[in-house]
């Protein structure tokens, strides 16, 4: 089973939920935030192998184009343009789709490869942890997301996906068995939270929510969740020793007051999710 652990924006404490869930239930860790990956920050597993990323992006022979603009017309992206009298081609902006050179009458493109960025696989004391890096300056990371997601070993693995409801967490949730959504009580967070259950209905995935940062009140998420018979699988307080242990580097899951609340959202989830 595969669990993507996401949130409709960015510091609700995502990363720090999905990185404590994994060391606490023995489940292999995912980091698909390829952007900006920090889980091995909190986990800091010994890397034990690396494999390159690569996309293909398109190649024109100047001696057989006729500077038809086809390619141009079938490029959804942009990434080929028409000036004056040669094409000029965006390689960043390629989605390595081929329609380009399915479309050229004369056969005059080809296609050749480029990194865009990396997959790292390593091991943190007996949890299996990967993630992948994207390059700096790249603009896409789906390719990133979808070559370190499509050969996942079949054993339960949690998805750490991006921030947000972008297309890169649609690549992540595709992938995804079951879901869970990580908010904050805020207006923000419980808007964006909206936003991410959506998605994963769109999806159609079983799910449930956890809120950090939780002021222990009966605030509007947990309301909302009361009400819309959505499974609220647990909270994690707010507080200075969890603030303390993040901005070290530390896993709160090691710390005692933090300990019962991953165990219990660990049972919660396993409760919910056919294990």
């Amino acid at each position: 089973m595969n669990i993507a652990i996401l949130s409709g924006k960015g510091g609700t404490g995502k990363t720090t939920i999905a990185t404590n869930l994994a060391m606490m239930m023995d489940i292999s860790y995912v980091d698909c935030d390829v952007e900006e990956p920090n889980g091995f920050i909190f986990l800091e597993p010994e890397i034990t192998s690396k494999k390159e990323v690569q996309i293909g992006y398109p190649v024109i022979d100047s001696q057989s184009c006729t500077l038809c603009g086809e390619c141009t017309r079938v490029c959804q992206f942009q990434a080929i343009a028409k000036a004056g009298k040669e094409m000029v081609v965006f390689p960043k902006m390629c989605h390595d789709c081929g329609a380009c050179e399915l479309a050229c009458p004369v056969g005059a493109i080809s296609f050749q490869k480029r990194t865009v960025g990396k997959l790292e696989y390593g091991m943190a004391k007996n949890l299996s942890c990967s993630r992948g890096i994207l390059n700096v300056g790249e603009l896409m990371a789906v390719s990133t997301i979808r070559q370190l997601l499509k050969n996942l070993p079949q054993k339960e693995h949690f998805i750490d996906c991006p921030p947000g409801t972008s297309c890169n967490v649609v690549t992540a949730l595709k992938y995804a068995d079951a879901a869970i959504l990580v908010t904050e009580p805020s207006e923000f967070g419980f808007h964006d939270l909206l936003m991410a259950e959506k998605l994963v209905r769109l999806f159609k995935l079983p799910y449930g929510v956890v809120i950090n940062k939780d002021d222990e009140k009966n605030n509007m998420v947990k309301v909302y969740c009361q009400e819309n018979a959505v499974p609220l699988f647990g909270t994690v307080p707010y507080g200075k020793e969890a603030a303390s242990l993040y901005s070290n580097g530390k896993m709160l899951g090691e710390s005692e007051l933090f300990k019962n609340y991953f165990q219990n959202i660990a049972c919660k989830i396993k409760e919910a999710f056919a294990w």
